[in-house]
Parts: C-alpha cells; structure tokens; sequence
C-alpha cells in the first residue's frame, strides 16, 4: 500500500470520529475546569447566592446591581491568600473582578454545600 493511500484512509478516518465526537458533545453543556480557580468558580455559578445586608448597602452606596455580581462570579479571579479554603462547614473566597468604568470589585462569600453566602462587597478601585 502506499503512502498516499495510508493518508487517506487515515484522514478519512479521523474526520469521521470528529463528525461522531462532535454528535455526542453538540448537545450537552461540557467544559473543562482543569484549575483549581475554575473548579471554584464553576462550583460558585451553579449554587444560588444570597446577599447580605451590608452587601446589598454597598451596592446600593456605589449604585450597583446584581448583575456586576453575576460578572464578578463568572469571570472573576479568587485570591486563594486572602481565602479559608478549609474552613468548616463553609469555605470562604475573596473573588475579585472587574466592573463598569474601570473599577474592581471584591467579593467575599461564604462557599456551602447548597448556598452561596456573600457577606461582603468592596469597590477596590
């Protein structure tokens, strides 16, 4: 056989196990979260959060809504030094993000096992 010909079958080969691969995953929601900020950050977005009263006030000081929050939680970056990741029974993280108009926001919650709690939200910059 020649070379030309393993090529071939080759690539029509694999071009078919990406039409089956891309059958299967077109219709579940897959990522990947290999990183221990991912992990985090994923874990928090699929829980419901509460805000505290001294939260809802500081956003209501800096005119904010829930959804620079949403922002923050989605696309934030947790600052695993200022975080308790093994405290009990919920670990808490400072997550900072960026908003509106070049500001930066600081969230501290408490991470549960069915509820996100935050209890405190900062204007950094």
């Amino acid at each position: 056989m020649r070379l030309l010909h393993r090529i071939g079958y080759y690539l029509g080969g694999f071009s078919i196990g990406l039409i089956i691969l891309a059958f299967f995953f077109s219709g579940k929601k897959t990522s990947c979260a290999y990183f221990p900020e991912a992990r985090v950050l994923k874990n928090i977005n699929t829980k419901t959060y509460t805000l505290s009263s001294e939260a809802q006030q500081a956003l209501d000081t800096h005119q904010l809504d829930t959804i620079a929050v949403n922002l923050v939680l989605k696309e934030g970056d947790i600052d695993f030094s200022e975080s308790q990741t093994r405290k009990e029974p919920c670990a808490i993280y400072a997550v900072y993000g960026s908003i509106k108009n070049d500001r930066e926001l600081k969230l501290i919650l408490e991470n549960c096992e069915e509820k996100v709690f935050i209890k405190e939200v900062v204007i950094v910059k």
